[in-house]
């Protein structure tokens, strides 16, 4: 029987039969030189490129449709401000689509007789400026020939002006800039259309919108759109009436004034102090306070004067005593607010922002009131702006005290003097009542 070395090969390749071979010892795998790419990278690659595409065709799309969506958001609001108007007459009977066409004409006729009566009232005073201008620089050139005593003429003047290199520029500037103002001109009646027919089709269709909107959603969020909607209309009507309401006093108020001092077209210019003023934020006073100045200056230079102290005094009345009281129920935001709003509009959507701004952040602010818990405020001095009781703040408090403590040594008595003089009974304990206790008793 042949010996077998269990070391050598076929002792180590043998195994007992019905028992699992044993591991060997861990070696090192060979580094697979094919690795190939995860099956999901090629889908995210592809899905990255498609969002970033998506986006850049939405960035896209909505720098083209920017005007078409700030006409829609002014629509919109449009129609909003006649939708008391409109639901007012529906509950009498008369069909939407009609009533909302006899509120756009009333509005359209207004407005056209308005225009055409300021444009009358500028074009007869610009040639009446025009043909009363050599007189006015003829008096200018007197002035200054006596207060500076130069020698300057009139015609002398006129041809140097004819003559200058700034006039000719600015004349073939005007001429070829004349296609560019008539394209500005078409833009802002297809503009003006699209603004019409989009309010029109908002204030008819009101329900019918309401409900395709409500359609889409569960009827808890039907309920929030309906109260948002009604908010909205409530806010941006009542805004609307009530500079409406201010523009009618601001104008009897001006026509009074202008009418006084005898002043041409004071019933147009009266109109425009309160539309301008009324309707065009921050800036709007201003904008109607110059026209009738310069109106009044062709009649007097005092007068002018007299209807800038006019303005300034009523605006002033307005701001503090009559706007408080019509807005106080319909847009009842804080002044800083509606600033704030304004400059907020204006500086995202231009004019139109500054218009709508208003109605808008106050349309925001009584529908967050609803989800915003209030609590009672403590009787609090603080709340009140008052730093201590009695409205003394603690630095006053001491400065009294030191003051108390210093008197007595200030009249040459000493300090139980100041105590001694409440009484005759109580004088010994006083002169023996030290100077703390002394200014103590002062200070109570």
């Amino acid at each position: 029987m042949a010996a077998t070395d269990e070391t050598g090969p076929a002792g180590r390749n043998t195994t007992v039969p019905g028992t699992p071979p044993t591991a060997g010892p861990p070696t090192d795998p060979a580094p697979r030189t094919g690795a190939r790419m995860p099956r999901w990278l090629p889908r995210a690659m592809v899905l990255a490129l498609a969002l970033i595409a998506v986006f850049q065709f939405g960035s896209w799309a909505f720098h083209q449709l920017t005007g078409l969506l700030i006409n829609v958001l002014i629509a919109f609001f449009l129609a909003l401000a006649v939708e008391p108007a409109v639901s007012w007459m529906a509950a009498r009977g008369v069909r939407r689509g009609f009533g909302t066409f006899l509120v756009y004409v009333g509005v359209l006729v207004v407005g056209a007789g308005f225009v055409t009566l300021l444009g009358s009232m500028l074009a007869e005073q610009i040639i009446k400026i025009v043909e009363d201008f050599p007189q006015y620089l003829d008096s200018v050139i007197n002035w200054i020939n006596t207060h500076f005593h130069t020698e300057l003429r009139r015609v002398d003047i006129q041809e140097n002006l004819l003559r200058s290199d700034w006039l000719r520029n600015y004349v073939q500037n005007s001429a070829t800039g004349v296609l560019d103002v008539s394209a500005q001109v078409l833009g802002g009646l297809f503009r003006l259309l699209t603004i019409a027919l989009f309010s029109f089709y908002f204030a008819a269709d009101g329900p019918r919108l309401r409900r395709t909107i409500c359609s889409v959603l569960p009827p808890a969020r039907q309920a929030e759109v309906l109260r948002a909607w009604e908010i909205a209309v409530n806010k941006t009507g009542g805004y609307l009436y009530s500079r409406g309401l201010m523009a009618l006093i601001s104008g009897l108020a001006h026509y009074v004034l202008l009418e006084f001092l005898d002043v041409p077209y004071a019933p147009v210019l009266a109109v425009w102090v309160g539309v301008v003023s009324q309707f065009i934020p921050t800036i709007g006073t201003y904008l109607a306070g110059a026209l009738p100045m310069l109106i009044a200056f062709t009649v007097a230079p005092w007068y002018a004067v007299w209807v800038l102290v006019f303005v300034v005094v009523y605006q002033q009345f307005e701001n503090y005593v009559l706007q408080p009281k019509l807005t106080a129920r319909t847009v009842d935001i804080h002044p800083a607010v509606a600033f704030g709003s304004v400059v907020a509009g204006t500086a995202l959507l231009g004019a139109v922002g500054a218009l709508i701004a208003i109605p808008a952040v106050a349309t925001l602010q009584a529908f967050l009131g609803a989800y915003v818990k209030r609590y009672d405020v403590t009787d609090d001095p603080r709340v009140l702006g008052h730093r201590g009781s009695g409205g003394t703040s603690a630095f006053g408090r001491r400065v009294r005290g030191l003051w108390a403590q210093r008197r007595p040594e200030d009249d040459g008595a000493g300090p139980a003097a100041g105590v001694a003089g409440a009484g005759a009974a109580g004088s010994g304990a006083a002169g023996a009542a030290g100077p703390g206790e002394g200014g103590a008793a002062g200070a109570s």
